[in-house]
């Protein structure tokens, strides 16, 4: 049985699947939009606004964190004081997950777009 099991797998173990994660979050603060696969970004939402809302606090532990989850200084820094304060006022929803009509020709896989608000 499957009941209670959140979250997608993507056939990695739990070690690759933390970093190809925190890979996609640095890759999404740092450009502010990301072309990837329709699944990757559904599993993505999640995580990348609990930083936002972890960065809205605006204390140096906070930041530390962040540091730390997301394995890069320059992507921390940038979602602290660029991109957090932009969500003041908002409780949620700082992500949007578009959908392209582009198709990966290797795979086939249904292609989506994620960006900040």
């Amino acid at each position: 049985m499957n009941h209670q099991k959140k979250g997608v797998k993507f056939g990695r173990k739990r070690g690759q699947r933390k970093a190809f994660m925190k890979g996609l979050m640095v890759s999404l603060v740092t450009h502010g939009k990301i072309e990837t696969t329709d699944t990757r970004a559904k599993a993505l939402r999640p995580e990348i606004e609990k930083l936002v809302t972890l960065a809205k606090k605006n204390t140096t532990a906070a930041l530390r964190l962040l540091i730390s989850r997301l394995g890069s200084k320059d992507a921390a820094t940038k979602l602290f004081y660029d991109i957090a304060p932009q969500y003041k006022e908002r409780n949620g929803g700082y992500t949007r997950i578009i959908k392209i009509s582009k198709i990966r020709k290797g795979d086939d896989a249904a292609l989506s777009q994620i960006e900040f608000v």
